[in-house]
């Protein structure tokens, strides 16, 4: 890298003109000439010493180091924009700017209510929802670009604070107009006889599924894995099949079609609150995490773990079951 700095202009447009596809649509985006956006790129590369974008015939695309810049080069002008909300709101003496991170289930079916039940004084001016994969929950978190995060286990890290960890069984989501929605308690047995829409992620929910179906005695023929459950219930609105899922999404963003019952085996899905370890918390996030505290044991069967989650961790780890099939809840 060159000795000169480089230049939050050239970042934006690098990042327009991903954005945009084009050199001419990222001029759009910024106000600028296109001249200037060339420019503004080409002094970037000098800068950093590689190429960010391949040009043939009219046409741009990201190298694949460009690729991964733009990853951060994204995270960083999001950070600046946080910067300065944040420096408004201290000047108008205001809640700062709140950035939650969660999984897509409890993004859907957890943060909504938990928002809503803020006092009206505690909402900052800007919010900020981040939808994320579990790991990059987790990720934000540390990096602290995100002030909160409420993910599935597991979360064991050193530089996370733990505040609350939770467990629900989860159910199945059946049409409506199919012979199973008129059990109050479904099967494992008979859901395996049908075509599973499941989650995809082996080291977090479907290692319980398959561990039940294991359980069972049975094993399910047909599947399709997702990575998010609303798509499951999509599909099972589309009459593709019937899944097993968490009850967060289900309840969050109910469906027309699609009902939510009991199963007869227990497959825990277990999720937490998370924030940056010895990161002092402010009267909103406080009360963000103890709305969603309140609002995650209004799901059925849901209950709290041990305050310290520790046997909670390993189990999510290591697989094993955090309470025993008939164990009341």
């Amino acid at each position: 890298m060159h000795s000169n700095s480089i230049d939050i202009r050239q970042l934006e447009a690098f990042a327009a003109v991903v954005s945009a596809g084009s050199v001419t649509g990222a001029a759009r985006l910024l106000g600028r000439s296109q001249p200037a956006v060339s420019r503004l790129i080409q002094d970037l590369e000098a800068e950093l010493g590689y190429a960010l974008l391949h040009r043939s015939s009219g046409r741009i695309q990201p190298t694949a180091r460009g690729l991964r810049f733009h990853a951060e080069v994204e995270r960083h002008l999001a950070s600046l924009i946080h910067i300065r909300e944040r420096a408004e709101a201290i000047g108008r003496d205001e809640p700062a700017t709140l950035t939650v991170a969660a999984t897509p289930s409890l993004a859907a079916g957890v943060l909504p209510q938990a928002l809503a039940a803020l006092p009206g004084e505690l909402i900052p001016r800007h919010l900020h929802v981040q939808s994320l994969a579990a790991e990059n929950v987790v990720q934000a978190v540390i990096a602290r670009s995100a002030d909160l995060g409420i993910s599935s286990l597991p979360l064991e890290h050193p530089g996370l604070e733990i505040h609350w960890i939770a467990e629900a069984p989860c159910v199945v989501a059946i049409g409506a107009d199919d012979p199973l929605a008129n059990d109050d308690v479904v099967r494992l047995s008979d859901v395996a006889a049908r075509r599973v829409i499941t989650l995809a992620n082996p080291y977090r929910l479907r290692h319980r599924v398959d561990e039940a179906f294991e359980r069972a005695g049975v094993a399910p023929e047909r599947i399709i894995d997702v990575n998010a459950s609303l798509t499951a219930l999509s599909l099972v609105r589309a009459g593709l099949g019937i899944a097993i899922v968490e009850p967060a999404t289900i309840r969050g963003v109910p469906l027309d079609g699609v009902v939510m019952r009991k199963l007869d085996q227990n497959i825990p899905f277990l999720f937490g609150v998370i924030s940056a370890a010895a990161l002092p918390l402010t009267p909103t996030v406080s009360a963000v995490i103890d709305a969603a505290r309140v609002q995650s044991l209004a799901m059925p069967g849901c209950r709290l773990l041990e305050a310290n989650g520790t046997d909670a961790l390993a189990d999510s780890v290591y697989g094993q079951a955090t309470i025993s099939e008939g164990t009341p809840r």
